[in-house]
């Protein structure tokens, strides 16, 4: 699988090239600048780029909004992006064109490898890959709004879990109860949020995603 880096601090990009190396992906490129990532997306056309979103030369959002254009011209090429902060914004240009394959990580909440290389590895394949942190920034920011506000408290944990990619089996771990009753406040999720259900994990996430965006 080949992967396009882009970190603009030396070590934390080295340590991206050597741990994904170290299960056996191949780096087509490791770059600094936004520049350099968007020649590199064009010219090797990764089977995922991993991007910080604040690189050179303005240090604001040049990694997203480069990873936007790349996808752009690029139908659905795979971005798995890295911040420190929650940025709604960010989430919301992303998921935008509704095509999959993004994912969007708090670097100070990736906790082991196993863990990030999955994250990789989903969004490579055309999987959705939210932290919860940000889920719960979408969910607040539209927590006051009908007909979201209509959810219960126990349909809000579902559907938060739901908007990180779990599946049905997941969510019921996670909740500790039976699959059924997830598959039960799915149901009454969507159609209070006027969604099409659907039983494929990926545009079941898009669909709430999507919602939650506005």
């Amino acid at each position: 699988m080949r992967v396009v880096v882009a970190e603009d601090q030396f070590l934390l990009r080295d340590g991206l090239v050597r741990l994904l190396t170290a299960y056996e992906f191949e780096i087509a490129a490791a770059v600094d600048t936004a520049p350099g990532l968007l020649e590199a997306l064009l010219k090797h056309r990764p089977d995922v780029a991993i991007v910080d979103v604040r690189l050179p030369p303005t240090f604001t959002d040049d990694g997203l909004r480069v990873a936007i254009r790349a996808r752009r011209e690029v139908r659905g090429l795979p971005v798995l992006v890295l911040s420190q902060y929650v940025e709604q914004l960010y989430a919301r240009e992303l998921l935008a064109d509704g095509a999959g394959g993004v994912g969007y990580l708090l670097k100070d909440r990736v906790f082991n490898d196993d863990q990030f290389v999955d994250a990789v590895r989903s969004v490579a394949s055309g999987g959705t890959v939210m932290d919860s942190e940000v889920v719960a920034k979408l969910l607040g920011r539209r927590s006051r709004d009908e007909p979201l506000a209509r959810l219960s408290a126990r349909e809000r944990d579902v559907l938060e879990l739901m908007a990180e990619g779990r599946s049905n089996s997941a969510i019921a771990q996670r909740l500790f109860v039976t699959e059924k009753a997830v598959s039960k406040h799915s149901t009454s999720i969507f159609t209070k949020l006027d969604l099409a259900p659907s039983d494929d994990d990926n545009r079941r996430v898009l669909a709430v995603l999507a919602y939650l965006n506005g």
